[in-house]
Formats: structure tokens, sequence, C-alpha cells
């Protein structure tokens, strides 16, 4: 596929949403080796120590659903949960080298996988107006943006030097 050529502006900016997506790769990685340690473990227990540690009352109506959620969690839940994690880390890290490399595969993929989550992101915002939520949108349009503005020159000095 072709390298698409930005300038030294575009490329320092593609090597920070690479940065970006290996970083999200990394710490799901790293939650599904966490994941990994809890097999053959009793997760109840688990599950009480930190609602214990938290503060919170393990009666009360969310750490109970958490705790009651971690008593039917099985080895092979864990194990295909800890696939998940690599399959989805295996593909940041993919797109975060295509990214790194400049190369539109990974721009449009990028700009695709991105703008999926918006219209989840918009409604989640639209629920309940919260700081980590609008965040979460705000870096989202913005990598998505800048991606669809690193194609859209892309493609003008492309059809240029025709």
């Amino acid at each position: 596929m072709a390298k698409h050529l930005p300038g030294s502006g575009e490329k320092t900016g593609l090597h920070i949403v690479a940065f970006f997506e290996a970083a999200k790769g990394a710490t799901v990685l790293l939650a599904g080796f966490g994941l990994l340690a809890f097999v053959h473990k009793d997760l109840h227990d688990a599950a009480m120590k930190l609602v214990m540690a938290l503060h919170l009352n393990p009666a009360k109506h969310y750490p109970s659903i958490f705790i009651d959620a971690a008593n039917r969690v099985t080895d092979l839940q864990l194990w295909m949960l800890a696939l998940s994690a690599l399959i989805y880390s295996t593909v940041r890290f993919v797109e975060a080298y295509g990214l790194w490399k400049q190369q539109s595969w990974a721009e449009w993929f990028g700009l695709l996988s991105g703008a999926v989550y918006i219209p989840m992101e918009i409604f989640e915002v639209s629920r309940e107006l919260t700081w980590p939520r609008i965040t979460v949108l705000v870096i989202n349009l913005c990598v998505v943006g800048y991606l669809g503005d690193v194609l859209v020159k892309g493609r003008k000095k492309g059809t240029e030097g025709t």
C-alpha cells in the first residue's frame, strides 16, 4: 500500500496519535494479563477486598452487583477476556505502527475505528454530563478530525502531482 508523505507537522501529529494508540493497546494488554492472574483464584474474595479497599459498603447496590458478578465468572471467561484483550491490543499496536510510519491505510483505519465510537460517546454525554465522558468524546473528536484532515491534505497533494 502507498506510503503517505505528510509534512513535518503532520508527521509529529501522526506520531502523537500513534503513541496514543500504542498506549491504549498496552493498557488493555496489561489488563488482560491482570485477568489471567485470577485464573484458579477466588474472585469473590478479590472482589470483596477491592470493595473494602475502596471503602464501599458491600451491601449497597453497585458493590453487591460487582461482587455477585465476580462470583459467576469462570476461568474460561477469564481466558476469553484475556484473549480478547490480546486481539484488541494487537490491532492497536498494528495501527500505531502504521501511523508512525505514515501509512495511509493506518490513517483510514484510525479515522474509521475512532469515528465508529462517536455516536455512542455523544449518547453517553447526553445521558449524563460528566468530565470523563466529555474528555473521551473531545479527545476522540480531535483524533478523528486530525486524521480526516491529514487524509484530505494527502489526497489534495496526490491530485496536485498528477
